[in-house]
């Protein structure tokens, strides 16, 4: 019997369809997001629609039939089971051992920018913070699969890991851990869904990382495809204008000027991650580009592409609650 499930994502992918040119068309299984925008799409899939019309190539996209943790997608998109065509998740030697990276930092680093959240009661022992030996005494939360648990723990941070995500707001309401590292993209959101929480106001951590598109080792055209969109999309500055459409107003929000910028090396960092600090990683210098402060106060919209596939939004197919990892 006919998965319901499957044949409804089949039945959307006329909505989700990003061409209609014969003979350039492929279907792709983008990983079916936890969260998203009910007005808008994920960025990523906003950014991969914004990489296939700036390639000038036509697929369609329909969500997997499962949400998946991070280690069952890279399972799944490694072993190229058929559930799984393309994802975004942070990059890790491992994972690019695995899986064919497409090496371009998505969120221009702002993943690696982080900020607490920590019980109200718990906040005036943070705002004497100043290196990463004081925050030693503190238990910070993670994901068991997250590469973040690597890079704190090699740095001497003591971390406790959940099989689950809604299970670290729980272990942190329980006081079995103090401080939840959240990426500035993510943290206010999740303070949006966890009020008796805060949102610790005096130290950033910083660490060299990012998330990429990954695709199966064998697909090494959809990679290039999407590599040439991106690296495009930079070019002509349409890749920021999408950036700062989606996270200008919660790097405003996060008052990183006015923070302790904690650095933590990352002893596993990617080869492929650039060492410099070039246009493709966020600095503080971003908050006094035109660009960003028209968008940090609403003014500017997603770009607009010529597309020659005509591409159409992605309906909203899940609640909206939090931004993507």
């Amino acid at each position: 019997m006919i998965n319901l499930l499957r044949l409804a994502s089949l039945l959307l992918s006329s909505a989700l369809c990003l061409c209609t040119l014969p003979g350039s068309a492929a279907t792709y299984t983008y990983l079916r997001p936890e969260w998203g925008d009910t007005e808008r799409d994920p960025y990523g899939v906003a950014l991969l629609k914004l990489a296939f019309a700036k390639a000038g190539v036509c697929h369609n996209l329909i969500y997997s039939e499962q949400r998946m943790k991070q280690v069952r997608a890279v399972y799944e998109l490694g072993r190229d089971s058929g559930k799984l065509d393309i994802m975004i998740t942070m990059t890790s030697p491992e994972r690019e051992a695995a899986l064919l990276g497409v090496p371009v930092p998505l969120t221009k680093g702002l993943l690696g920018w982080r900020i607490a959240l920590v019980r109200k009661e718990r906040l005036h022992q943070f705002a004497e913070v100043r290196a990463a030996d004081q925050l030693k005494k503190f238990v910070a939360g993670q994901g068991h699969d997250w590469p973040d648990t690597a890079i704190l723990r090699a740095n001497g941070l003591p971390v406790e890991v959940s099989s689950t995500y809604e299970g670290m707001f729980k272990m942190l309401e329980a006081g079995r851990i103090d401080y939840f590292p959240r990426a500035i993209q993510q943290v206010f959101a999740e303070h949006d869904e966890h009020p008796a929480l805060a949102v610790e106001p005096h130290i950033v951590l910083r660490y060299p990382a990012d998330a990429y598109f990954f695709v199966n080792r064998r697909n090494k055209r959809l990679a290039e495809e999407v590599r040439r969109g991106l690296e495009s999309a930079m070019a002509d500055g349409s890749f920021d204008q999408l950036f700062y459409s989606y996270f200008a107003a919660q790097i405003a929000a996060a008052g990183l000027d006015g923070r302790r910028i904690i650095e933590l090396p990352n002893p596993a960092r990617s080869p492929s991650l650039p060492v410099d600090r070039s246009k493709l990683w966020f600095s503080l210098s971003e908050l006094r580009r035109p660009a960003f402060i028209e968008a940090a106060s609403g003014r500017t919209r997603p770009p607009v592409t010529a597309d020659p596939c005509k591409a159409a939004a992605l309906p909203a197919t899940q609640t909206a609650r939090r931004p993507p990892d």
